[in-house]
């Protein structure tokens, strides 16, 4: 159950699974009058999953933290404010077969034995959410890389910082807007009932109705469903202009592959993930089956050439293809990103408190820039910043293009509507 990464290999990017009990006890205190001694690593720990339904944007989101490992740990460590120097980098991780319950049980260990000074959750809401009441428990600063459900954000907890995705309550307002631009009034929607999936439902459904739009079909699923077809029939039947399917990346597949081989042809088909693993996504569907379906755009696809933290667009998407080949997407820049955003933590940080290490992501919030945009938390550590323009999948010389569609600011293509043969 607690399988450990990269055994050999793993030197090489100075990262060590074994157990560290190398935090002080200033690492979960509220700080002191007097700076202790500088610890001789920074622990930072995680899990991902090695296999099963989300080992597909897991392994590239750690893929980019064990990256920021390597790029910081060959400048001689982190650097951390407290002390003026940097400080080495060490990597504790477990495997969590894409169980929440499994990562509960490592969650606690990393907790609890590891005794860590930076604690980071694995990919999206349902692997996150174990780690939010554990560490709000203990007191520790969970550094949140997807996990971007609303439950997660309440006033009480003081221990949590999304890094890189805005809270998935306000990822649908765009579409709403798109939706409402389009004049699309018969809209079926379908969702997952995890706190990922249903919170962006609500949303849409809230936003909608504000504009007079009803839901002509909204029904919730469990998040184990791979098969549509029988939802896809009573869908059709509705005759439905715009169709909308919030699920993660294992929904998202087989919902589009149901939809290719059924030979319906809807005037609009969005879905959630192909923006942040196009590649996984032209492998799986093909690119006949993504062609003029839309989904959010990512920050993966702007180009960022001057940053506050960290390397810019180009030279990550250059320096990454390096050390990790053919493994560059959405959610690699995200893990990533989550490393510079304990980076900056640790740099503002006054100790290695826990409370410090929260002060100094607040601290970095409105004034970073990254390769992922403008880093801004509100008051309960979500974040509002790296909003999700819609985009749209369009056939090209090499397959497929994605290009915003939505909002004008952000656009790199016009939007076609409806999509042909529809």
């Amino acid at each position: 159950m607690r399988t450990k990464a990269l055994l050999a290999s793993a030197a090489a990017l100075g990262v060590t699974l074994a157990a560290c009990g190398s935090s002080s006890s200033s690492s979960t205190s509220s700080g002191s009058s007097s700076t202790p001694a500088a610890p001789a690593q920074i622990t930072v720990g995680t899990t991902y999953s090695g296999s099963g339904a989300y080992a597909t944007s897991s392994i590239p989101e750690y893929d980019g933290i064990k990256f920021w490992v390597q790029q910081e740990n060959a400048k001689g460590g982190v650097f951390v404010g407290a002390y003026n120097k940097r400080i080495p980098v060490k990597l504790v991780a477990y495997n969590d077969l894409s169980s929440a319950t499994t990562a509960a049980t490592q969650y606690n260990q990393l907790i609890t034995q590891d005794k860590v000074n930076i604690f980071i959750a694995d990919f999206g809401s349902v692997l996150t959410a174990p780690a939010v009441s554990l560490a709000e428990a203990h007191k520790v600063v969970l550094f949140d890389q997807t996990g971007t459900g609303i439950p997660f954000f309440t006033p009480q907890n003081k221990y949590i910082v999304l890094c890189d995705l805005p809270v998935s309550s306000i990822w649908p307002d765009v579409l709403a807007k798109f939706i409402i631009s389009k004049k699309i009034k018969n809209i079926a929607a379908i969702y997952d009932t995890n706190d990922f999936d249903a919170s962006q439902a609500t949303t849409l459904k809230s936003d909608l109705a504000a504009a007079g739009i009803n839901l002509s079909y909204y029904q919730g699923v469990p998040t184990s469903t791979t098969s549509y077809g029988t939802l896809l029939q009573t869908i059709s039947a509705q005759k439905p202009d715009a169709v909308l399917e919030f699920g993660y990346a294992a929904n998202d597949t087989p919902f589009l592959q149901n939809v290719q081989s059924s030979g319906m042809h809807f005037k609009m088909v969005f879905t959630v993930f192909p923006g942040q693993l196009l590649g996984l996504f032209q492998q799986q569907v093909g690119n006949a089956g993504l062609q003029y379906t839309y989904t959010y755009g990512t920050n993966f696809y702007v180009n960022y050439p001057t940053v506050t933290e960290g390397l810019n667009s180009a030279t990550f998407a250059t320096d990454f293809a390096k050390a990790f080949p053919g493994q560059l997407n959405s959610l690699s820049l995200d893990g990533y990103n989550t490393g510079l955003v304990v980076q900056a933590s640790l740099k503002n940080a006054k100790s290695l408190s826990q409370a410090d290490i929260r002060a100094g992501a607040m601290a970095a919030s409105g004034n970073m820039t990254t390769l992922d945009g403008k880093f801004v938390l509100n008051s309960e550590g979500a974040q509002t910043g790296e909003l999700l323009p819609v985009a749209q999948l369009f056939p090209s010389s090499t397959g497929i293009t994605l290009k915003a569609v939505y909002p004008a600011s952000q656009a790199t293509g016009t939007a076609v509507y409806p999509a042909p043969g529809a």
